[in-house]
C-alpha cells in the first residue's frame, strides 16, 4: 500500500456504506441510541472551507456525498492518525515506567504498549480540538482512557471470561505473566488512569476535571462496561437472546468507553453543554458502530488477519448482529448508524470536524 493516498482510496475500499440509500433501524426499543438522535441534515446554503481548498457552495447539484468526499480528501487521515498515535504512544510509555515492583510495570507495560490502533485516544484529542482545545489539554485523558481500554482487554482475556490466547498478534497477559498478575495488571492501570486524569491534566478548571473523572468512572462501572460484560456472560448459551439484549450489551461494553473519550475531549477543550451532547449522540452511534463492524469481522476474517483469535464468538456461542440479522442486514444498520454519526457533526466547523468524519469512515471500513 502507498505510504500517501486518499482517504477514499485508503477508507472506503469494497464498502457499502458509502451508499446515499437510508435505512430504518432494526430495533424498536426506546434506549436505541438512535432515538436519541434528531439528525439535521446538511442545507443546500452550507460553505465548506479548506485550507488547502478554495471555498466553495454545496448547490442543489452538489450531493452531501460529493463535498464531504472533497473535503476528506484535503485531509490526510493516516498522516493525522500517525501523528496522534505517536504522541499517545509516547506519552504512555513515559507515564508507566519501569520500577519496583518490576513484574507489575512489565505487565502493564506488556499489553498497553501492544499496539493497537489508539482509537479512542484519538477520538478524545479530535473532540477537544474540534470544539476549540489542544492536544496537550487532551492527552492525560487520552491516555486514561487507553489505559481502561486495555484494562478491559486484559481482564477480558482471563480464563475466567473469554478464556484468549492472542490480542494484538501476541501472546495474552496472563500467557506471560500468569492469572494473579494479569488481574493485578488490570487493576493497576484501572486505578492508575483516575490518577493521571487528575495529577497531569493543566490549564482547566477544577470542576471540567471533576465532571471529566465522573464520566469516565460512570463509563467504566455498573452503567457502563461492567453492565454490558456481566449481560454479555449471563447471555451465553442462550437461545432466546434478542436484539434488545444484544444492543443493550454492546452500548455498554463497547460503545460507552468510546462515548467517554469523545465526552472528555469535549469537556476538556472548554465545548459547551450543547457541544458535549452533540459529540455524546455522535460517539454513541460509532461505538455501536465499532461494535457491529466488529462482529462482522469477526466471522469473515481469519487470526492472522485480526490479530486475534478469529470466530471465538460463534465457539461461545454468543449472539451477535450477523447470528441475529444476517451479514448484509448488519452492513446495513451500520450504515445507519455511520450517516447519523456524521449528521451530529453537521453543525461543527467541517475543517476542524475532519478528523472525526474520517474517523468515523475508518470505523466503518476497517479491516481488523
Amino acid at each position: 500500500m502507498s505510504s500517501v493516498m486518499s482517504l477514499g482510496n485508503w477508507a472506503r475500499p469494497n464498502c457499502v456504506f458509502n451508499q446515499a440509500t437510508r435505512f430504518p433501524t432494526p430495533f424498536p426499543f426506546n434506549f436505541n441510541p438512535l432515538f436519541q438522535i434528531n439528525p439535521k441534515r446538511i442545507t443546500p446554503k452550507l460553505i465548506i472551507s479548506c485550507s488547502s481548498l478554495p471555498s466553495q457552495v454545496l448547490t442543489q447539484q452538489n450531493s452531501v456525498d460529493e463535498i464531504e468526499e472533497t473535503l476528506q480528501n484535503s485531509f490526510n487521515f493516516k498522516a493525522y492518525m500517525l501523528e496522534k498515535a505517536n504522541t499517545v504512544n509516547k506519552a504512555l510509555d513515559a507515564t508507566i515506567a519501569v520500577k519496583e515492583p518490576e513484574k507489575i510495570h512489565e505487565a502493564m507495560r506488556y499489553s498497553l504498549l501492544a499496539g493497537g490502533k489508539r482509537v479512542r485516544p484519538v477520538l478524545c484529542i479530535a473532540a477537544c480540538e474540534l470544539v476549540g482545545g489542544d492536544e496537550a489539554t487532551a492527552i492525560p485523558a487520552a491516555c486514561a482512557i487507553e489505559m481502561i481500554h486495555t484494562m478491559s482487554l486484559i481482564h477480558d482475556d482471563l480464563p475466567c471470561m473469554d478464556n484468549d490466547d492472542l490480542r494484538r498478534g501476541k501472546p495474552t497477559n496472563h500467557k506471560m505473566f500468569g492469572e494473579d498478575v494479569a488481574v493485578l495488571a488490570g487493576d493497576a492501570l484501572l486505578a492508575f488512569a483516575f490518577e493521571h486524569i487528575a495529577a497531569a491534566t493543566e490549564g482547566v478548571s477544577p470542576r471540567r476535571v471533576v465532571r471529566v473523572i465522573g464520566e469516565l468512572a460512570k463509563s467504566v462501572g455498573t452503567e457502563g462496561l461492567v453492565a454490558g460484560q456481566v449481560v454479555d456472560i449471563e447471555s451465553e448459551g442462550l437461545g432466546n437472546v434478542g436484539l434488545e439484549r444484544l444492543e443493550f450489551i454492546h452500548i455498554h461494553k463497547t460503545a460507552a468507553l468510546l462515548e467517554a473519550a469523545v465526552v472528555l475531549g469535549a469537556i476538556l477543550g472548554g465545548g459547551s453543554d450543547e457541544d458535549v451532547e452533540k459529540l455524546r449522540k455522535f460517539a454513541r452511534s460509532i461505538g455501536l458502530l465499532f461494535q457491529v463492524v466488529d462482529d462482522i469481522l469477526d466471522v469473515t476474517k481469519s487470526s492472522e488477519e485480526l490479530g486475534k483469535t478469529a470466530g471465538k464468538d460463534l465457539v461461545a456461542d454468543k449472539v451477535t448482529y450477523p447470528k441475529l440479522l444476517g451479514i448484509p442486514k448488519s452492513k446495513e444498520f451500520a450504515e445507519r448508524l455511520m450517516n447519523d454519526a456524521k449528521e451530529q457533526l453537521a453543525g461543527f466547523n467541517r475543517q476542524k470536524a475532519a478528523p472525526l468524519l474520517a474517523l468515523t469512515d475508518y470505523i466503518a471500513n476497517r479491516q481488523n
